[in-house]
């Protein structure tokens, strides 16, 4: 047994029980008094249909305060709460349910008839979200304490190469995820968090356990649109945001000439490594841009610019948040290598996966991220790439987040996803997908040779009307690979 601590959103409700924990844009205000309540009446209804400690109860939902309620009633019994990605197929779905032991599907509307027809087993049960609340009260009692060493959530990594990973955090791994981040980023009495990150992400859900943590108000937006999102910094006292590249460009290009109030203090930018241009961009018009770096397995960012350095060191994550360490692992001559990461908002394993466990955890609890990258002179991490997106181009280290900064640097181009191709004589060559609707690729192409080495250029290049990504905006490599496959055919 781990330290144990009161119910976050109880004690919330008993220290600012008339806060506001939640807007709902333009909609309904909830206090925190409110969540509570609501959730402890949720968590009735849970208890009422056989819910115990340590059930799974998977989640598939778009964004909504029901979602969020769903999650601490789960706590309130002590079930484990699985976080499933409604963009992903039938079959993903059908997949993640059975890996992680689901029981009971928590459902909206729009997604629950998904998981009625491809139930895996017979006690697989779909509830929509709506249906619980009205369940009547029961006799058995919520757990009003949390074990920080106990298993809270689960989550699916991307799975953008191979089956995907069913990452588990402890109560332990959310709290100190949120107060590393508060230690970094401080905390203000008139803070106010933009949520507009899908919940069943790692980068959404965590802003919904800060709030209930620190006793801060989330101005939720159930979905990214970027004249609601700039109204909200505009007009509704919003501070902090959390974004990804894709969304920063379509919100700058919303913003025009314009700039940020002077109150909006901190665009927590994560997803990968941000173009120079899009710094650039944000920079000019004051946007205070703190890039991040994390993942699934760090509880989200683990690795966040200093706040006086937001603005300066364009290109940097930063230094890790003050419970965390980080270290390249068998740096080269140019002192790049695997980023290698540990602390206490850095999960045990996965789920169900002894032999993925291993191969990414060490003993000592050093998680080795996939990621490569290099510390400056100070000990800022400049995140270069993906290991497995790397292309080895006649013996030469290519780095696709570096050809795709150049090729979104100029004029016209909208995005860029750069993958390597096999090739017979150098082994790989990048290729080049481009969303323009100015430029021809022969002019791509002629640029490309006054910015990068000759083996960096891509050697093939192809015009698209959009990149296929992730819900949390990330892109996914792996269908540009099969995109390349069909026309090289």
């Amino acid at each position: 047994m781990g330290e144990i601590m009161p119910h976050w959103l109880a004690k919330q409700a008993e220290l600012k029980p008339d806060e506001i924990a939640i807007q709902e844009g333009e909609g309904r205000v909830w206090t925190f008094a409110q969540l509570d309540k609501a959730s402890r009446q949720f968590a009735f209804g849970l208890l009422s249909e056989g819910v115990q400690a340590k059930d799974k109860i998977a989640i598939l939902s778009g964004n909504c305060t029901d979602f969020i309620i769903a999650v601490h009633a789960a706590s309130y019994t002590g079930a484990v709460v699985v976080l499933i990605n409604t963009r992903l197929s039938e079959s993903e779905i059908a997949y993640q349910l059975k890996d992680a032991d689901v029981s009971i599907v928590l459902a909206d509307e729009e997604n629950a008839q998904v998981t009625k027809e491809h139930a895996w087993r017979k006690e697989l049960r779909t509830l929509l979200l709506t249906e619980i609340n009205k369940k009547k009260k029961t006799k058995l009692a919520l757990v009003e304490e949390v074990d920080l060493d106990t298993g809270f959530t689960i989550m699916y990594t991307s799975g953008t190469t191979g089956a995907p990973k069913a990452v588990m955090h402890t109560y332990g791994n959310h709290l100190w995820s949120a107060m590393g981040s508060m230690l970094n980023l401080g905390l203000r009495e008139d803070d106010k968090w933009l949520a507009v990150l899908p919940m069943f992400h790692i980068g959404g859900l965590s802003i919904y356990f800060k709030s209930a943590i620190y006793g801060m108000p989330i101005y939720m937006l159930k979905k990214f649109d970027e004249a609601a999102v700039l109204e909200a910094i505009m007009k509704r006292d919003v501070t902090i945001m959390s974004a990804v590249s894709v969304m920063m460009r379509r919100l700058l290009d919303e913003l025009g000439n314009n700039c940020v109030p002077k109150s909006f203090r901190c665009m927590l930018l994560g997803g990968g490594p941000a173009p120079r241009s899009l710094l650039q961009a944000s920079k000019e018009r004051e946007i205070p841009i703190f890039q991040s770096y994390g993942m699934t397995e760090t509880s989200s960012q683990i690795v966040t610019l200093a706040p006086g350095n937001a603005l300066k060191k364009l290109g940097s994550s930063g230094k890790t948040l003050f419970p965390a360490q980080l270290k390249i692992d068998k740096p080269d001559a140019k002192g790049e290598g695997e980023i290698i990461v540990k602390g206490p908002m850095v999960v045990n394993g996965y789920y169900n996966n002894d032999e993925a466990t291993s191969k990414a955890f060490t003993t000592d609890g050093w998680l080795h991220t996939g990621d490569i990258g290099r510390l400056d002179e100070d000990g800022s991490l400049y995140v270069l790439d993906r290991r497995k997106d790397l292309i080895i181009s006649g013996g030469e280290n290519v780095y696709p987040a570096e050809i795709e900064n150049v090729l979104l640097n100029f004029e016209g181009v909208h995005e860029a996803g750069v993958i390597g191709i096999k090739n017979a004589k150098w082994g790989e060559v990048p290729a080049a997908f481009i969303v323009s609707d100015q430029v021809d690729t022969n002019t791509i192409k002629s640029n490309c040779k006054k910015y990068l080495a000759s083996y960096k250029c891509p050697q093939y290049i192809w015009l698209v009307d959009a990149l296929p990504r992730n819900a949390s905006g990330k892109l996914l490599r792996n269908k540009l690979s099969l995109w390349a496959a069909e026309k090289l055919e």
